[in-house]
């Protein structure tokens, strides 16, 4: 099994017609992804790529029974997009696109919050690499080449962090159930602890790998969750040991501002419930490895 994404998961892309769109649109189709369309105003009626524009989110759930979405839409308007894939029903979106303003993230989760949890759209980004279950299907950018099937699940604020364990565990004949990028904004659609609990609940993940970084509480939400409900192995990187307190590095959420937000204090925090910690990200691979030997 897989979470989230599988091969039938009905897939459009929201800003297909773009430049951008149309190149991912084509590597996740190759991949195998069940791409049934796309959305762009006022193209609607028109083919593209060989499958049709909608010219909403609405009409591609109704007219090609679209479950799933990535989004492909400039930062100024990506917002809208996502709460339109929400209104319409679709079930699981990730948003690619980077620099969204937190405040219109902020908009996003009040109105996603309208709806009961067993309806509510799943939603993994901003500023994510996307998701992807190998051998299966592809929703993001990453290069797929790197992904083995497998039984471990992987979540990551770093889209190249989670291309680095993907490719060191298939260095060592480890493959992945499926890999969740959730985004290194400070308010995005889904956490650590969201996506942990997919994995604890798929019976074919045996053990998963978490890769954070400095800034925000997410990571020490997910050690108490950890130490709390899940009943597999954990493995975790938390990058930024050597980052300055007060300054961002790299993504917008990479920043302390806050106790308990440096990679020190969350690297304590996760040793503390149990999980194993990988000292280095070139510790990735051969740490998960371990652990996998001693299940």
């Amino acid at each position: 099994m897989t979470v989230l994404l599988n091969e039938k998961t009905k897939v459009i892309v929201q800003g297909f017609t773009g430049k951008i769109g149309t190149f991912h649109a084509e590597e996740m189709m190759n991949y195998g992804t069940n791409l049934v369309g796309g959305v762009t105003p006022g193209k609607g009626g028109r083919e593209h790529l060989g499958k049709p524009v909608f010219n909403t989110v609405k009409e591609a759930v109704q007219e090609a029974g679209a479950e799933a979405s990535i989004i492909f839409v400039p930062a100024a308007f990506a917002a809208d997009s996502i709460m339109e894939a929400a209104d319409a029903g679709i079930k699981y979106c990730v948003a690619i696109s980077d620099g969204i303003p937190a405040q219109d993230m902020m908009t996003v989760k009040r109105y996603m919050y309208r709806y009961k949890k067993e309806d509510r759209m799943v939603l993994t980004g901003p500023n994510c690499a996307g998701t992807i279950s190998p051998g299966k299907a592809m929703l993001g950018i990453m290069p797929d080449h790197i992904y083995m099937e497998g039984n471990v699940g992987v979540v990551g604020r770093s889209g190249t962090l989670g291309y680095e364990a993907a490719s060191q565990m298939k260095e060592r004949g480890i493959g992945i159930t499926t890999s969740v990028g959730i985004g290194g904004d400070p308010i995005n659609g889904s956490s650590h602890r969201d996506i942990l609990e997919h994995f604890e609940n798929d019976p074919d993940t045996k053990a998963v790998m978490m890769i954070g970084e400095i800034g925000g509480p997410q990571e020490a939400e997910a050690a108490e969750y950890f130490k709390n409900h899940v009943t597999k192995p954990l493995v975790a990187y938390i990058a930024g040991l050597t980052a300055p307190k007060g300054r961002r590095m790299g993504h917008a959420g990479a920043i302390v501002s806050g106790v308990g937000e440096s990679a020190a204090e969350k690297v304590a925090l996760l040793k503390e419930a149990g999980v194993v910690v990988a000292p280095t990200p070139s510790d990735l691979g051969s740490t998960m490895e371990q652990v996998l030997k001693d299940l």
